[in-house]
């Protein structure tokens, strides 16, 4: 029997060949035919349009990461799902893992903390909403807030992250807003693994648990992730790999996710320790080591590009990707700040950013020549420590 809402298990199955056919294993708007695409690609490599959204977005491009700063605001503080892995605390300042915020802010807030950001840090390209709960089961809070920045700050890319369950519904919504870019959560495809990880889901009014739950959840991710690649807008897939849960079923996972036209997927490690207090925490679950987190990327990385260099941020982090300069910019001193959001200032710094950015590729390119076809008698592995722009410190 199929559940209210969302389409039965043939209706996907077509779905999901068609999407293959349409795609070809690649993100929306112009990558289609690509071996691959994602974070560590360079502009020959895909479709202008595409290059444009993805240049300056410190989690869509590997190297952009190294220039361009993000901030999320805490604005979606209620869920519709429970993650055995997840633990929304607020007020945590110590902790820096997803759904851990020190604020939540209202849509007012929200903008003027982005404003006040946005001038004092000219390299802050990206807005995303990420919680601490889900944005799309707080939809007036999350899209007011993106009214309000589009307006003020139209240059400033809009980004959110959900869970997928209530993704279809808003679909539109998202379009119209000009998001342009999504990530969603999906750590299966099989609601027997599923129901391992999610102990419920609250949809249409109704609680379900277990199996039922798994499969409600999927289903309609599924939908989601192929109605925004219908639409253009890149996809990101977040999964966690729990071992000896859902680490060998995350391959599955990719070709799904693929075949449906996502643009990156990031593998990331289950955090659970137990002071976190989250279930997985409290019952032993240990997650995955260094070496078993890259041998499952190596292993999904012939399927589509994989995204490295996640740092699982906060709700309410701020800066370059690895740093969190929250604490600079509290609600109290957004408030107070003095704002003197300038887009030409701003513009102005980027390009300055880009000059130094293709200044480096092109020396790297011209020493990489230079070394072409050179041999060394002795092979020696080199480590090398950087905190950013490709200078060791």
């Amino acid at each position: 029997m199929e559940s209210q809402g969302y389409p039965g298990a043939a209706v996907l199955h077509e779905a999901a060949a068609r999407g293959a056919a349409e795609h070809k294993g690649c993100g929306a708007s112009g990558g289609a035919g690509k071996a691959s695409c994602g974070s560590s690609m360079a502009p020959e490599d895909m479709a202008p349009g595409v290059w444009e959204k993805v240049k300056n977005h410190p989690c869509y491009s590997e190297e952009a990461h190294h220039h361009y700063a993000r901030m999320h605001v805490a604005v979606a503080p209620a869920c519709n799902i429970q993650c055995n892995y997840c633990n929304r605390k607020y007020d945590c300042a110590n902790e820096s893992r997803p759904g851990v915020v020190s604020e939540r802010l209202t849509p007012e807030q929200a903008a003027r903390k982005t404003l006040a950001v946005a001038t004092a840090i000219p390299q802050m390209t990206v807005l995303g909403i990420a919680g601490p709960g889900d944005p799309l089961a707080n939809p007036d809070k999350t899209f007011r807030t993106f009214e309000l920045i589009a307006g003020e700050a139209p240059d400033i890319k809009l980004c959110l992250s959900t869970n997928g369950l209530a993704l279809p519904d808003y679909v539109d919504r998202i379009k119209d807003l000009k998001v342009d870019h999504v990530a969603i959560t999906i750590n299966m495809v099989d609601p027997d693994i599923g129901a391992k990880i999610y102990p419920w889901i609250y949809y249409r009014h109704k609680r379900y648990t277990g199996r039922e739950a798994a499969r409600i959840l999927h289903e309609r991710q599924m939908q989601g992730l192929e109605m925004l690649t219908e639409r253009g807008i890149l996809c990101k897939v977040n999964s966690v790999m729990i071992p000896g849960i859902n680490d060998q079923h995350l391959v599955e996972v990719n070709k799904a996710v693929k075949s449906r036209g996502a643009f990156l997927h990031n593998i990331m490690p289950l955090i659970s320790a137990p002071e976190h207090g989250t279930v997985f925490g409290l019952a032993g679950q240990r997650g995955p080591t260094a070496h078993e987190l890259k041998a499952l990327q190596d292993r999904c990385e012939g399927q589509m590009n994989m995204m490295r260099h996640c740092r699982q941020c906060r709700a309410d982090a701020v800066g370059l990707l690895g740093e969190d300069r929250s604490a600079e910019f509290t609600t109290e001193k957004g408030m107070e700040a003095e704002i003197a959001y300038d887009p030409a200032a701003r513009r102005a710094y980027q390009a300055a950013v880009e000059d130094t950015r293709n200044e480096k590729a092109a020396a790297n390119k011209a020493e990489l020549e230079g070394l072409r076809g050179r041999r060394a008698d002795v092979a020696i592995l080199v480590a090398v420590a950087t905190r950013g722009e490709g200078r060791v410190n």
